[in-house]
């Protein structure tokens, strides 16, 4: 998420039990990380500007999001795209029917922007990594620090102001 314009938004579900297992390593080899990410897969990005939120919006996001359960995700393999080292949550459907929910009511913030035909739910590691040694060291590293577990209970609006991230608000799952 990093290049991103101020003002820009993104929906995301944070994975606080990742950070003993990813914080040292998203700190050096994720610049979002530097810029107040937190462990996180995303639900949506981008979402709308944030200048563009209203009361509205957030009440409709809050009945969106909370018509989904929440769940326990399992962190156990490592994944790669072009680049990228991320975590791979399993099961992944509960992720993408959040995404597919908030792409229904909100059509015009395609994932990614439209970048991808399938976009895969995942928890960034490392990105914009040239070098594929860096990446498969980094994996390596993370074999013995898995898996672990998550509760997923809410989504968060997060806001990027420039230079950080900003959480915004959290929507809560049903139980």
């Amino acid at each position: 998420m990093t290049g991103t314009p101020a003002g820009q938004t993104a929906l995301v579900v944070r994975i606080p039990e990742a950070e003993p297992a990813v914080g040292l390593l998203r700190e050096q080899l994720d610049p979002a990380a530097r810029e107040g990410a937190s462990a996180h897969v995303t639900v949506l990005f981008p979402f709308l500007p944030a200048s563009g939120i209203d009361d509205g919006v957030l009440a409709a996001l809050g009945e969106v999001i909370g018509r989904h359960r929440s769940f326990r995700a399992g962190f156990e393999r490592c994944g790669r795209l072009p680049g990228l080292l991320y975590l791979a949550p399993e099961p992944d459907a509960p992720f993408r029917r959040l995404t597919d929910a908030i792409v229904e009511r909100w059509p015009q913030t395609p994932p990614y922007g439209g970048k991808y035909d399938d976009v895969v739910p995942h928890l960034t590691v490392a990105q914009r990594q040239a070098d594929v040694a860096v990446l498969e060291k980094a994996e390596a590293d993370l074999g013995s620090r898995l898996p672990f577990t998550a509760q997923v209970s809410s989504v968060d609006l997060v806001a990027y102001d420039g230079t950080r991230w900003q959480h915004r608000m959290s929507f809560p799952l049903r139980p």
